[in-house]
């Protein structure tokens, strides 16, 4: 075989690999992910899950402008998050004592290593955990934020 037909099959088994490739790493498995992975709660869809401690914030940084530009309320359901988008929607449980809360993520944070989540201070009293400041908690993902 010349060397020219050799240089052209190999492009052409190439790109049909490349091509495969593309069209496999962008194939959607949110279907399986809805099906698969369902709050036994709500029967909403959990994307990710997440283990590890939460801490939470109140008083000193009550009225003080979060990373999303919005005022921190100690009395609202929220969070921060080192990297999660702007409003999205975490379902908090207390590995402890099984007690769960919706919060939405407006802030950056917790900046302790070993921390996952900041709440804010009213999630904490849900979460049964003020006295302790910090406890073991999963952390599902119920809807992606946009901003």
């Amino acid at each position: 075989m010349s060397t020219y037909k050799r240089t052209v099959k190999g492009l052409v088994l190439g790109t049909v690999l490349l091509l495969l490739l593309f069209a496999i790493g962008c194939s959607s498995t949110e279907s399986l992910v809805h099906e698969r992975c369902t709050d036994p709660d709500t029967g909403a869809p959990v994307y990710t899950t997440y283990e590890g401690k939460a801490s939470y914030y109140a008083r000193r940084f009550h009225g003080r402008k979060t990373a999303s530009g919005v005022r921190y309320d100690m009395n609202a359901m929220t969070c921060a998050h080192r990297s999660l988008p702007f409003g999205t929607l975490l379902k908090v449980t207390n590995k402890k004592n099984g007690r769960h809360v919706v919060v939405v993520v407006n802030d950056r944070g917790p900046w302790i290593p070993d921390r996952l989540v900041d709440l804010s201070l009213a999630a904490a009293k849900e979460l049964n955990m003020v006295r302790t400041g910090v406890v073991p908690v999963s952390v599902d993902v119920m809807a992606w934020g946009g901003r």
